[in-house]
Order: structure tokens, then sequence, then C-alpha cells
């Protein structure tokens, strides 16, 4: 099968919506704030995603532990393509450069790129790659500092649909539209 790289989200002229799983204490915190604050830990690599039922295929749903609570993040669009552009992926690709530059531009970024298989509402993999793209170091502080437009949480809609789901009485229609997004960086998304 032959996997697309492009990157499908919800957006509108503002913001690009991603999804984030994590634990109750940092989940709250984030909606009460509307930023995350002192309990996510901003030493560690973060990863946005816009796929929601990539995100689903991850969490399980928002059963897996610390992954229990799911938060929609509308970042700012010129903050999610300022990261598209900076991206280095985490494979080397050798269309782009040979291995020693990759290695130099992977061991100096704080974003990186990873595609990986795209999910269908059942969790088996659709013919189009979800992009993640990790953020740590300057590009985290860009986040917290200038990318955050609004936190939502939807981890009691989450549950109620995977009620649903388990049952088969979830149509696809009913969860988070997402449409090509228009990627207008120097770089190609494919090589992001």
């Amino acid at each position: 099968m032959e996997y697309v790289k492009e990157v499908f989200a919800s957006y509108n002229k503002k913001y690009i919506r991603i999804y984030q799983a994590y634990n109750s204490t940092i989940a709250e915190e984030a909606v009460r704030l509307q930023n995350f604050g002192n309990s996510f830990n901003t030493n560690r690599m973060t990863w946005i995603k816009p796929s929601f039922l990539w995100l689903m295929y991850r969490s399980n749903w928002g059963t897996k532990k610390n992954q229990e609570c799911i938060l929609a993040v509308d970042v700012h669009r010129d903050f999610f393509n300022r990261m598209l552009e900076k991206a280095i992926l985490t494979s080397p690709d050798s269309m782009m450069f040979d291995g020693n530059e990759w290695e130099k531009r992977f061991k100096n970024t704080d974003v990186y790129c990873q595609w990986d298989s795209d999910r269908s509402l059942n969790g088996t993999p659709i013919n189009r790659y979800a992009i993640q793209i990790g953020i740590k170091g300057e590009a985290m502080r860009d986040f917290l500092d200038n990318g955050i437009y609004k936190i939502e949480d939807l981890t009691p809609t989450v549950r109620k649909w995977n009620e649903r789901r388990k049952k088969r009485q979830l149509n696809i229609n009913e969860l988070p539209s997402e449409r090509l997004y228009p990627v207008n960086d120097k770089k190609n998304p494919q090589q992001a």
C-alpha cells in the first residue's frame, strides 16, 4: 500500500487544532490556565498531532495510563507553520541529506517530524500518514509563549464516543472533521 504524506487537520484562518493526551493533573491545569503550567514538564519533548484518530489509536481512546485526558489545543497557524519549516525528520531521508548532514541537523534541531500510519475509527492503518511534530527547547518556549490560542478538554466527549464505537454505533462523520492543510512553507511537507 502506498501511503500519502500530507497534513490533514481541523483548522480555520487563525489556528490549527492539535491533540494531546495527558494525566488529569496536567490536563486540568492546562484547561484552567489556557496554557501548560507547573505540572507540565518543559524539559521533555512534547509531540503535537493534528490527527484525532491517530491520537485515539495512540492513547487507546484515552484509556492508557497517563493519557486519560484528551485535549484539543488550538495553535496559531503561524506557529504551526514555523514548526513545519524547522522540522527535521526523525529518520534520515537520503533524497534530502546524506547521513552526515542529517545527523548534524538532527542533533542541532529543537523540532522533529515523524510520519506514522494514520488510523481508521477502529485503529487499523489507512493509506495516508499522520504527521507528528516533536518540540523541545526554544520551540517549546515558542509553543508556550506564542503558540497556544485555546485549550479544550475533550475527555467526556471522547469517553462517550469510545463507548459508542465499541458498540459499533459511532459514525466517523460525528468526529472532528479534518481536511488537507495548505502548507506554504519553504519545505515540502513530505520532507518536513
